[in-house]
């Protein structure tokens, strides 16, 4: 028999009820249960990035989280970022410096440095440029990733890119 579990999950400011597996893992939860697709399921290893979503404020592989341990938690994923129909700086900067090819590992990336850029608006380079290398894209050189993010920085701090 499986272990079941009902929960109350917030996610971009809605709150769901399920009754799921405990072993479900957030990320399928967020797939499979909600139907929010923009979170990439890669390697399930944790190592990849594509499936990172912020929780309480901090990035998370949600393939390393079970859905029941982000009960109560307020949970934001890509489809969160724009505002209606007005796309996210990050969202604009990845567009205009051409920061994604295939975009399957782009909605992880957004999501860490969203959740690093609200902490910590003027974080350096170096510093990014290391965060930055923590997510894997197999398509770009990251070197338009890099561009796209600093420009986005800058627009979020009121500056020019």
């Amino acid at each position: 028999m499986t272990d079941t579990r009902k929960i109350a999950i917030t996610v971009n400011g809605s709150t769901y009820e399920r009754r799921v597996e405990t072993r479900l893992t957030l990320g399928d939860f967020l797939r499979h249960e909600l139907r929010l697709t923009g979170t990439h399921l890669g390697c399930e290893h944790g190592v990849c990035g594509a499936c990172t979503v912020i929780v309480d404020g901090e990035p998370v592989r949600s393939c390393l989280m079970f859905a029941v341990q982000a009960a109560g938690r307020p949970i934001r994923t890509v489809e969160g970022l724009a505002q209606g129909d007005v796309l996210h700086p990050l969202q604009r900067a990845f567009m205009a410096h051409h920061g994604l090819q295939c975009g399957f590992c782009t909605p992880g990336f957004l999501m860490l440095v969203v959740s690093v850029l609200e902490r910590e608006p003027d974080i350096e380079v170096d510093a990014l440029v290391d965060i930055l290398s923590s997510n894997l894209c197999r398509c770009t050189g990251y070197q338009n990733i890099i561009k796209a993010v600093l420009a986005a920085a800058a627009e979020m701090r009121g500056a020019t890119a």
